[in-house]
């Protein structure tokens, strides 16, 4: 299948399950213009305390070129994905539809970077309504406290509403997107969020020994638990009790995004705004080359591991998003004009804000653009791109269906 994979460095990977990756800061997109093998790039954020946020770059700039030469479809995956730690941007500007080289130049190095998920976390008093907003760009497990302090602030602004800003979040773990799912709502606990769907061995043979650790309920609580399953932290969630939420999404929205917006459409309102999602359903676990699978006793001559899809989650409903979710307001964003992200002005935000508080706004006015495909992001050839997993152990009967299924 598409979605499956296998790395060469186990402990990388481990660490990317972390937020820790080799990174200068720029959150990219990439783009083809139409009738070209000629890519351009566009800015989406620049993460705090990174080499880049010490630079004259900013959401919104463009950049055509990567070391004095110009980025192609052929190209780009060597000179911004490739071994080299540092390279420069050759910035660009759009006018009469025409997209040019500035002439200004960044140079940036890629330094190890631990990326916290929780971006932007704000509460917008709006006529006396409290409105809070969370932009959040990964499911990073590691750090789940910081997104339940996230939304304790919003909880003490006294937000009623929220719009949960997903454009940029290609997934992650299945727990936190459970634990997001009770921050928003805490009035199902206990009730199904998700449940996973396995191939018929593996479906049985878990079912036999737990049937529990099939399901993943609403929560009022975040456990963690080591490879013995002691528990090594416990909190309790914050949660805002919404019965309708708004949710921010572009084509680079995927897995656990989708997840969450999944399980709680049986619940509570969901509203969705920007672009079609990814339609990324299935999740994968780690296997290590150990007799149990596990990173206890893997074998020490290498670092391989896989990452196989293993199951599909469906919602309370037994449905779930092969084809992605289709936005209720679409509202693609404009290159020329994407705004300071959590600026009430900014035009995804600025769309959420009207319509909960009843504001008609003027149809979009047309915008000259050149035309083009996305091809890629910063994160595209990461071994988390676009990706769901689980953390979970195998015990005897489920390692005995592995082995039968080798």
């Amino acid at each position: 299948d598409k979605w499956s994979w296998i790395v060469d460095d186990y402990v990388a990977l481990e660490q990317q399950f972390q937020g820790i990756s080799k990174n200068n800061g720029v959150d990219f997109g990439l783009v083809r213009l139409q009738g070209s093998n000629d890519v351009f790039g566009y800015v989406r954020a620049i993460l705090p305390n990174s080499n880049a946020s010490t630079k004259n770059i900013q959401r919104g700039d463009l950049f055509l070129e990567v070391d004095g030469q110009q980025i192609t479809v052929d190209n780009f995956r060597d000179l911004l994905f490739g071994a080299n730690n540092s390279y420069t941007l050759g910035l660009a500007s759009i006018t009469n539809n025409t997209i040019s080289l500035t002439g200004e130049t960044v140079a940036l190095t890629k330094e190890e970077y631990t990326e916290n998920p929780v971006f932007i976390t704000k509460t917008f008093d709006i006529n006396g309504r409290k409105i809070g907003y969370l932009m959040y760009n990964a499911f990073t497990s590691t750090f789940d406290e910081q997104l339940n302090a996230a939304f304790g602030q919003l909880k003490a602004d006294g937000a009623t509403d929220l719009v949960l800003d997903l454009r940029y979040n290609g997934g992650g773990s299945v727990r936190t997107a459970k634990y997001l799912a009770s921050m928003i709502t805490g009035q199902f606990t206990g009730q199904l969020f998700s449940r996973e769907r396995w191939n018929a061995k593996l479906q049985s043979a878990i079912e036999g020994n737990d049937p529990s650790r099939l399901v993943e309920n609403f929560s009022s609580e975040i456990v963690k638990k080591d490879s013995n399953g002691n528990i090594t932290f416990q909190q309790g969630i914050n949660s805002l009790n919404l019965t309708k939420l708004y949710v921010l999404v572009t084509n680079s929205s995927a897995s656990a995004s989708e997840l969450v917006i999944n399980g709680l459409n049986p619940y509570i309102d969901v509203k969705l705004i920007g672009e079609k999602t990814v339609g990324k359903y299935v999740a994968s676990v780690t296997l290590y080359d150990s007799e149990n699978f596990g990173r206890t006793g893997a074998n020490p001559n290498h670092t391989y591991a896989m990452q196989p899809i293993v199951l599909e989650e469906i919602n309370k409903l037994g449905e779930n998003d092969k084809d992605g979710f289709d936005p209720d307001i679409v509202l693609q964003e404009d290159l020329t004009n994407l705004g300071v992200l959590g600026d009430a002005n900014e035009p995804l935000l600025k769309k959420a804000l009207d319509d909960i508080t009843g504001v008609a706004t003027a149809a979009s006015a047309k915008t000259s653009i050149l035309h083009y495909e996305k091809i890629a992001d910063a994160k595209a050839f990461t071994p988390l791109y676009n990706k769901m997993y689980i953390e979970k152990s195998f015990e005897a009967g489920e390692i005995k269906s592995l082995h039968e299924n080798r």
